[in-house]
């Protein structure tokens, strides 16, 4: 499975079951200054990230997403999903 592109203002899923699972909303891309790394804020919105808020490495929340999710009513569903 592909890992997803990361854009800002979109949710994205861990993909785990039961109480692992959570979504993520980033609510910024920017560089640090002293490293030079791309980092990405974001705000959990479902799930175990619920109301929390976080920084990381773009990289490492590209290991933590397994894909792009959007709220359908009720329901987080897959964007894209094709390869179901």
């Amino acid at each position: 499975m592909q890992r997803p592109d990361i854009h800002l203002h979109r949710y994205y899923s861990n993909g785990a079951y039961g109480r692992s699972w959570g979504v993520r909303m980033i609510t910024g891309i920017a560089t640090d200054p002293e490293t030079g790394l791309e980092t990405v804020s974001f705000k959990g919105v479902a799930g175990r990230c619920r109301r929390q808020a976080g920084t990381c490495t773009s990289k490492e929340f590209v290991l933590w997403a397994k894909y792009e999710v959007a709220l359908n009513e009720n329901s987080w569903l897959r964007v894209g999903n094709d390869e179901a």
